[in-house]
């Protein structure tokens, strides 16, 4: 059976020609397809295992052939199990393509679209996507059929056919997740898996922990669908693989690369109920590959405004006003058949709004004697500036045993809000860290693959009150004739005090998958030393995989998941700047959940 991957995939063998030069083997020549192969594609006759002649170069060596004939013999004699990237074929080796897929199961990687021609071939859709790539499991790509952990996967498709907008949309319709919205004013949405709350999943970036405690406040609603690949979900302890935060489970979020030169434009408008509200979402993609697929660039942009919705006429609305514009950029560039440079940047600039009192301040829509009402009002309102970035280097040795990665990721948040008074809040958070895999043909009794690396996380935050007036108000009421030193005593003491939260987690990590195509044993563990806590938590796994049958999977899993303590908290911050005299002080001695 043939199984073709669409698209950038990191594991496959990116040119198979070079792969060749280094791994044939002289009887692969002289085998009956091989002589056939050589004859159609190259117009050249095979002398023995080392030479050819060629009618236009005279006699060559094996490693002159073509790298459409060398990819060829790849698929129909070798044993290791790599997948190829057969775009470096031309169209003549689609019907050996046709031809090897019908003798042995075989996976090939595919980064353009091939003319099969016309001849009559059956496709068939891999309804569950069994077969289908993924990350969140190990670290390291692996086909949902063979990794250790169940991953469950949210893919484009079902983005585009629930007219998904936002990753919290999509997330909705995957079973054992539950998006649960919090507050009808702001729009607060969170992420429940295993019936726990939101803070106690873990959100990835292309696998990068760059989600803090105040990007994850509205985060699932702030990624827009059209720079979504897919999204992989892992339910249970995933700590010791990502690390704090992944008690119920793991949501990761990979986003979408170039595969070939196109582009796309849409305008949806969505309505609520009947009613004057509308929900309007415009996207635009424009994908961009090189002729030689050494290099590419996804480029998107999103605009999104939907109006608040009012259900029951009450003056306060049910879901808030919304204003959305992200554009972003993911490219790559090949800086060898065995090296890949990947950039990721995206911006986002939001406002949202909730309550009452629309066309009025929020300060004045909330004071019963100037919004015109005479009943006091209720606004939540924010704006979000965020910048978002990552860059990562992939390094493969020529026999594929080798792979090692380097990664930093960042993200700067700077938001200003309004919970009954101002306040704003800057968060920058970076990730750092660099990982490695050896694959054992062999390890004690069975193939291996050993992960091991290192990882380094900063997060500084910054919160205030900046309600001046507020707090101006509040001194006089205590004392009307205050002026001067006084009155600025005054102000100072109703005014909260600023809360700076720097965190600093180092961790290592490492693991080892025995793998076939039947059983996989993997056992691992990581360390992560916060620089809250006085200890280092240490978070092991163990994973035991058995496929009695091909489509029958069988997983027994014990995983272990903690989260660390933090001062802020979005309860905390509405309380703080709203005027209320509390002082936060992290205790000594704290611990993990």
């Amino acid at each position: 059976m043939l199984k073709i991957y669409l698209g950038n995939m990191e594991k496959a063998i990116y040119h198979p020609p070079t792969y060749f030069d280094n791994q044939y083997e002289d009887e692969w020549i002289t085998k009956e397809l091989s002589i056939r192969m050589i004859k159609e594609v190259d117009k050249s006759d095979v002398i023995n295992s080392s030479l050819i002649q060629s009618p236009v170069l005279g006699t060559i060596s094996v490693k002159e052939l073509s790298g459409s004939v060398k990819t060829l013999m790849l698929m129909a004699f070798d044993q290791s199990g790599k997948v190829f990237n057969a775009s470096v074929c031309g169209d003549d080796c689609a019907k050996w393509i046709l031809s090897i897929g019908k003798s042995k199961d075989l996976t090939i990687n595919l980064r353009h679209i091939m003319d099969f021609g016309e001849e009559d071939f059956e496709i068939e859709e891999d309804a569950v996507a069994l077969d289908g790539v993924v990350v969140s499991a190990n670290r390291n790509e692996i086909t949902r059929r063979l990794a250790p952990t169940l991953v469950n996967v949210v893919d484009m498709k079902m983005f585009e056919t629930t007219n998904s907008t936002t990753l919290a949309q999509g997330l909705s319709f995957q079973p054992g997740v539950r998006v649960e919205s919090n507050c009808q004013n702001c729009g607060f949405q969170q992420v429940r898996i295993n019936g726990l709350d939101g803070p106690y999943t873990q959100i990835l970036l292309d696998s990068r922990p760059i989600f803090s405690a105040l990007s994850g406040v509205y985060g699932i609603e702030q990624i827009p669908a059209s720079m979504i690949e897919r999204v992989e979900v892992v339910r249970g302890g995933g700590s010791a693989l990502f690390g704090s935060s992944a008690i119920a489970g793991t949501v990761n979020i990979i986003t979408k690369e170039p595969i070939r030169n196109s582009g796309s434009f849409s305008h949806t408008i969505s309505n609520f109920d009947g009613s004057g509200s509308f929900d309007n979402n415009t996207t635009l993609n424009l994908s961009l590959v090189s002729s030689d697929s050494k290099m590419g660039a996804y480029v998107y942009g999103q605009s999104r405004h939907r109006s608040a919705w009012d259900s029951n006429g009450d003056g306060f609305s049910e879901l808030p006003k919304l204003k959305n514009q992200t554009v972003g950029l993911n490219a790559y560039y090949r800086t060898s058949a065995y090296s890949k440079l990947s950039l990721e940047y995206h911006h986002m600039e939001e406002f949202r709004r909730g309550g009452s009192g629309f066309s009025l301040p929020p300060h004045i829509a909330e004071d019963a004697g100037l919004n015109g009402t005479g009943a006091p009002g209720l606004v939540e309102q924010l704006k979000h500036s965020i910048n978002t970035g990552g860059l990562k280097f992939t390094a493969f040795s020529k026999n594929q045993k080798h792979t090692f990665s380097t990664y930093a990721s960042a993200q700067h948040i700077v938001r200003n809000s309004y919970y009954s008074a101002y306040g704003m809040t800057t968060d920058f958070t970076g990730v750092l860290g660099a990982q490695y895999i050896y694959h054992f043909d062999k390890c004690l009794f069975m193939p291996a693959d050993l992960t091991g690396g290192i990882e380094f996380n900063h997060d500084n935050l910054h919160d205030k009150a900046t309600d001046v007036q507020k707090y101006r108000d509040a001194a006089l009421a205590e004392d009307p004739t205050a002026t001067g030193d006084r009155l600025q005593q005054l102000i100072e003491k109703y005014t909260p005090a600023p809360l700076n939260q720097v965190v600093n987690i180092a961790s290592v990590y490492a693991q080892n998958e025995w793998k076939n195509e039947q059983w996989s044993f993997l056992i691992g563990g990581r360390v992560d030393k916060n620089s809250i806590m006085d200890k280092a938590v240490f978070s092991p796994r163990a994973n035991i995989r058995y496929n009695p049958t091909q489509d029958v999977n069988i997983r027994f899993s014990y995983a272990e998941g903690f989260r660390a303590p933090q001062a802020f908290d979005e309860d905390l911050h509405i309380s703080n700047v709203g005027g209320e005299l509390v002082s936060i002080v992290r205790a000594k001695g704290l611990k993990e959940e």
